[in-house]
């Protein structure tokens, strides 16, 4: 029995002793991806490294490819490596770009950060044989300034960490562009470098293209709202947004055509009038909520002729919110005003998708502005209520009274009668367009200012009016003069009410009332 359990403790020993060996020979170090660091059990050398990391190009432009070469700089070899691309202007542990070789001493691994796959994002050893210059290449991604950071273990006790090449700068029609971030976690957005113009080239053939007017070129029409967004290989997506405005662009994912509930990308100056990039949420009852801007780098910005530019890479999610497992969204595209960095309410109504997309598939999309159905039929409601039979109603007991006194239809003046159909028609009209309002928003609308406050007056006024008319005294009756009074300063408060228009106070005409 003692022998077996002796055995046992030999074989697991052994195994585990062999797997860990194996793992470090192997170079399949996946989980070093992020720190970098081998699970040696010993902590890296503080001296200087005897190994350097240089690439073939000191400037990039997006998908261009550099040579980077790992060699020794002395007689000393080294057995393994890890070789990833990061952001040279923060502390991001994202890797950046795509690796490619041929060399059999060298293999490509998909580090995963945060639970986000990076493909081909990083390059070991396939082997602990003895290595003195390792050369692969590298594609560019729509990133800023990058470098290259390199492992290098020259043994299984010996190694050294953060080994980095000169700095490889992102260079836009042939100027070097400073060193700008492009990663921030913090909640204020970011800027960055000067985006080159953006172009409708490649839409519904390499990339998702959302625009109005429909399918205009942001490079060729001053008038363009444009939105794209390309597939990066699994890598997330670069989305690029222009459009012409004062203060902010922005777009949203939205499960309905109503504002509210939606994840929201805004390009818009700060408070000193740079442009940056913010990520947002917005509930529809007040200002949009701003978020840590998260996976997002590959910034880039332009504000010229009044026309707000940006593209960046995000491999967030795009939904901050518990949603259906699918990736359908009605699109919107905002802009408006700023104001000491904070965006406005957008005058204009948002250019709205006609139907859900999938921004990571390759289309052509479009929308417009149109205000709802059922806005347009509150407006239309209110239109004839109040500039219609409301009109004509109040003027009938105005200025036809003792016309028509003489006259009776079913026991009534003949005014009367006329009267309080259009008026009670005015207040079924009134309700159904209060209510419509209500419907489409889904609630009160706090972003729309005094609107809603005085829609609420006239409906409280109109149906105050019509109950105050069925309590009246009889006409010869002593208190009659306070309902004709209390009746004609409510027609004469609702009126401005609703058309903002002054109108004459109503005449109390000594004839026959009702």
């Amino acid at each position: 029995m003692m022998r077996g359990h002796t055995c046992f403790m030999v074989a697991f020993i052994t195994s585990t002793f062999l797997v860990d060996v194996s793992g470090y020979s192997s170079g399949l170090v996946g989980d070093a991806c992020e720190s970098m660091v081998p699970n040696h059990g010993k902590s890296a050398q503080t001296s200087v490294a005897p190994y350097e990391v240089t690439a073939n190009s000191a400037t990039f432009n997006p998908g261009d490819t550099i040579q980077v070469t790992l060699k020794n700089k002395s007689s000393d070899n080294f057995e393994g490596f890890l070789l990833e691309a990061r952001n040279a202007d923060s502390s991001s542990t994202t890797p950046l770009g795509k690796f490619s070789t041929t060399n059999p001493q060298a293999q490509l691994l998909n580090c995963s950060v945060g639970g986000i796959p990076y493909t081909d994002s990083a390059v070991s050893h396939t082997s602990k044989s003895q290595k003195s210059e390792i050369i692969v290449n590298w594609t560019a991604p729509n990133a800023s300034n990058i470098v290259f950071s390199v492992t290098f273990v020259k043994s299984q006790l010996i190694f050294w960490t953060e080994v980095k090449s000169p700095v490889i700068q992102r260079s836009l029609s042939g100027s070097t562009v400073p060193s700008q971030p492009t990663t921030s976690q913090n909640k204020g957005g970011t800027t960055g470098p000067i985006l080159d113009a953006l172009s409708s080239d490649g839409c519904g053939n390499t990339k998702f293209c959302f625009n109005n007017p429909s399918q205009c070129n942001p490079a060729t029409d001053a008038n363009c709202f444009f939105m794209s967004s390309t597939p990066l290989n699994n890598q997330g997506l670069r989305f690029e947004m222009s459009g012409k405005a004062s203060g902010y662009i922005s777009i949203g994912f939205s499960d309905d055509k109503i504002m509210g509930g939606d994840d929201i990308y805004i390009c818009g100056m700060d408070a000193s009038g740079q442009i940056k990039v913010q990520r947002a949420y917005s509930t529809g009852r007040s200002p949009p909520r701003i978020e840590q801007l998260g996976e997002v780098d590959g910034i880039a910005v332009a504000n010229k002729n009044g026309i707000i530019q940006c593209s960046f890479v995000t491999r967030n999610n795009i939904s901050t919110a518990q949603r259906a497992a699918n990736n359908m969204y009605y699109l919107f595209f905002a802009y408006g005003t700023s104001a000491g960095g904070q965006i406005n309410k957008h005058q204009d109504p948002p250019f709205i998708s006609t139907e859900k997309v999938n921004v990571a598939v390759v289309q052509l999309a479009s929308g417009n502005n149109d205000k709802p159905v059922l806005i347009k039929t509150h407006g239309a409601l209110m239109l004839i209520a109040w500039m219609t039979t409301g009109s004509i109603g109040t003027m009938i007991p105005q200025y036809f009274k003792c016309i028509g006194s003489t006259r009776k239809i079913f026991g009534k003046d003949c005014w009367f009668q006329l009267h309080w159909p259009l008026m009670m028609l005015t207040v079924v009209l009134t309700i159904i367009g209060f209510v419509l309002a209500f419907v489409q928003v889904k609630g009160w609308s706090y972003g729309a200012q005094s609107h809603p406050i005085l829609g609420c007056v006239v409906m409280g006024l109109a149906l105050i009016q019509p109950t105050v008319a069925i309590f009246r005294p009889p006409p010869d009756h002593k208190r009659r003069w306070i309902f004709k009074y209390f009746h004609s300063a409510l027609a004469f408060a609702i009126r401005p009410a609703c058309s903002g228009n002054t109108i004459p106070r109503p005449l109390l005409i000594n004839c026959s009332t009702q």
